[in-house]
């Protein structure tokens, strides 16, 4: 039997049967505890064993409609610093999302792969507790106070940094964690931990690949903006950090219109170009046979001379990432002496039918576990889905293990930054205590006929963060 049919039935009768102020009985059945850090990171992908193929009517509530309630007051004091316990034992959690407004295409996908996870891991008492925010803060402040009047015990997104923002006060003063799905690294700390692919972690993990492939010297070719800006902060980091040296920096116009300019620069070409020019000529007035075996070689090249890096940074995607690329033989810039150092924003299809992109690495999720994801959305909801998607599915899965684990307080920042981290189907990942994530990603390398997973994302982390 098909579980499709099930599964979106299940989902459907939730949202129809379901009330936002909860009703259900006491669930009879205990769930199995979680282990605390143990070395190896806590699988997200296991349902417990007499909970597979079981999706209980009350555990997806759309938190839609309504008036927002006020918080519970506290008598005689602020407002507790740790989640209520809800009255029936059940775990309720929120999922913000932007489900309706331009994002909410974005959005729908989130609460798909949310789904997803409730049936594959969550057990019985957990109950998730959706909530639209419009991708406004004032969608999202109004979609907080709502879910915690609910009875929230944890808030999974919302999608956008400055949502976060404005959220993080009413959280914090609920005692109540966040789990953004926003890569915005400005954000994290307090009670906010971010669940996005970080931008410095994708650097810090290629800076790592590439010292280990003997290489020292560094340059960074970079749009001038905000994410540019960004990955060029990181690489700044970890070069020196690793070992290696940055011997240049070029930032580019983020619309490309001077990228012509700045390789040339990057290249050194004018310098390179003199130089042959100075043998060229000192040789030309010469006329034993050596020097004129010289000039005919010399006659053959565009320069001379090495540039000062062994590996560059090119984080861009599409038609400015293949100019950039294109631009560095231009200026004999050898791709077969220089490595080409990419980010996410390189996982994307076709990138090999640009000659000088091939051999190319970038770090990416796993790769079969990733792919499955997809699949499994694409047959469940008839639609691709969007990348960030399947940071909705470990989001809600990442909750569920926390629900059934052995902590008094299962989402308290304790158990969220287990240090063992946690496995989902973006590979392994760990929440530090400053509210930022890291991950262990594979790395890819471009090919013509695709890309090829070079070296297999890790499956723990080799220590405890600092």
């Amino acid at each position: 039997m098909s579980l499709k049919p099930f599964f979106l039935a299940t989902i459907l009768a939730a949202g129809l049967l379901a009330g936002c102020a909860g009703g259900s009985s006491t669930p009879s059945q205990t769930p199995p505890a979680a282990a605390k850090a143990s070395g190896a990171p806590t699988s997200t992908l296991n349902a417990p064993a007499d909970r597979r193929g079981v999706l209980g009517r009350n555990q997806l509530i759309p938190g839609l409609g309504g008036d927002v309630k006020p918080l519970p007051p506290v008598a005689g004091g602020p407002m507790p610093q740790r989640p209520v316990p809800d009255a029936n034992g059940l775990v309720r959690v929120a999922l913000l999302a932007p489900l309706t407004g331009p994002s909410s295409p974005v959005g729908q996908a989130l609460l798909n792969a949310a789904q997803m996870a409730l049936f594959d891991v969550a057990d019985e008492r957990f109950v998730l507790q959706a909530y639209d925010t419009g991708g406004t803060p004032e969608g999202a402040t109004e979609a907080a106070q709502r879910a915690l009047s609910h009875g929230a015990q944890l808030i999974l997104g919302p999608l956008f940094s400055g949502e976060a923002r404005a959220i993080a006060p009413t959280a914090d003063a609920a005692g109540v964690n966040i789990v953004a799905f926003s890569t915005d690294p400005a954000i994290a700390g307090g009670r906010v931990f971010v669940l996005g692919f970080l931008v410095q972690e994708q650097v810090r993990q290629m800076i790592a690949y590439a010292r280990a492939q003997g290489l020292t010297r560094f340059a960074a070719l970079a749009p001038e903006s905000d994410y540019g800006r960004a990955v060029v902060e990181a690489f700044n980091r970890y070069v020196p950090a690793g070992g290696g040296q940055v011997t240049n920096v070029a930032y580019y116009n983020a619309d490309g219109s001077n990228l012509n300019d700045v390789v040339r620069d990057l290249a050194a070409y004018d310098r390179r170009k003199q130089a042959l020019e100075a043998q060229k000529a000192e040789l030309a007035g010469k006329e034993d046979e050596i020097s004129q075996l010289a000039l005919e070689r010399l006659n053959r090249l565009e320069t001379i001379g090495e540039v000062d890096f062994e590996a560059v940074l090119l984080p861009d995607q599409g038609t400015r990432l293949t100019q950039a690329a294109t631009l560095l033989p231009f200026y004999d810039i050898d791709s077969g002496r220089v490595q080409l150092l990419g980010t996410m924003l390189w996982n994307t299809p076709g990138l090999g039918r640009e000659p000088v992109m091939v051999g190319g690495v970038y770090p990416a999720p796993p790769q079969e576990s990733n792919r499955q994801f997809f699949v499994r959305y694409r047959d469940l909801f008839g639609r691709a889905a969007p990348g960030i998607a399947s940071h909705g599915y470990d989001a809600v899965a990442l909750a569920a293990v926390l629900a059934r684990g052995d902590y008094p307080q299962p989402f308290s920042a304790e158990a969220i930054t287990n240090p063992s981290g946690f496995a989902g189907v973006d590979g392994i990942f760990r929440f530090l205590p400053n509210g930022l994530s890291q991950r262990g990603f594979a790395i890819m390398q471009v090919t013509r006929e695709g890309a090829s997973e070079i070296v297999k994302a890790p499956s723990t982390f080799e220590a405890p963060a600092s």
